[in-house]
């Protein structure tokens, strides 16, 4: 499989539960670079929060995931945020939820139970898309070969991110995952053309 889910827009909610106001952000991000941009926003934001617990999920095979307590008890937001992206099927998504507590204690049990709720209330909200995995290729080829070129292009569909032509050409494609290995075969069996990624 080379698609996923993720959600197309951030999206976010306030949840309310004994005094305390929880607010709920989902954003999709590509990359921990991405996460820490939209934490530290939040942090500025809302700098007099109690807490910015978070979890994330990244890569088309979920194998890149963290949560983050932010102070609460050991297990009680982090986790549950994460179980709730899981649940949903999505990744390369950033669940923050700022908590201003309300001055009743809400115990272990009531926070894991309030943090489920605002996570999945935000996504609920969110727009779910599925996106495919492409790989980047630059080809490099003369001139002559322009129309040989473009025909293996338009049959596969391929994205073009940029083009330079002159004598040599250079074109900068994203592929398909499942289509890359096919591609560069294809391009590989004309003399006279380079790959590149």
């Amino acid at each position: 499989m080379d698609t996923f889910y993720t959600i197309s827009q951030p999206s976010h909610i306030i949840y309310k539960e004994k005094g305390s106001k929880f607010l709920s952000f989902a954003y999709p991000v590509e990359n921990e670079k991405d996460i820490k941009e939209c934490l530290d926003l939040l942090h500025k934001k809302y700098y007099d929060a109690t807490h910015h617990c978070y979890a994330y999920l990244l890569g088309k095979d979920k194998t890149i995931f963290r949560a983050n307590d932010d102070g609460e008890p050991n297990g009680t937001a982090g986790l549950p945020i994460l179980g709730q992206i899981r649940s949903k099927g999505v990744t390369n998504v950033l669940v923050v939820v700022v908590r201003y507590f309300g001055g009743t204690k809400l115990g272990a049990s009531g926070l894991v139970n309030a943090y489920k709720i605002a996570t999945s209330d935000v996504l609920a909200q969110a727009e779910i898309i599925e996106k495919i995995v492409t790989q980047p290729l630059v080809i490099s080829f003369d001139y002559v070969l322009m129309n040989e070129v473009m025909r293996i292009i338009k049959d596969f569909h391929l994205k073009i991110e940029s083009q330079v032509f002159d004598n040599q050409c250079k074109i900068h494609l994203q592929i398909r995952e499942n289509l890359f290995e096919e591609v560069s075969n294809k391009f590989l069996e004309m003399r006279g053309v380079e790959l590149s990624q």
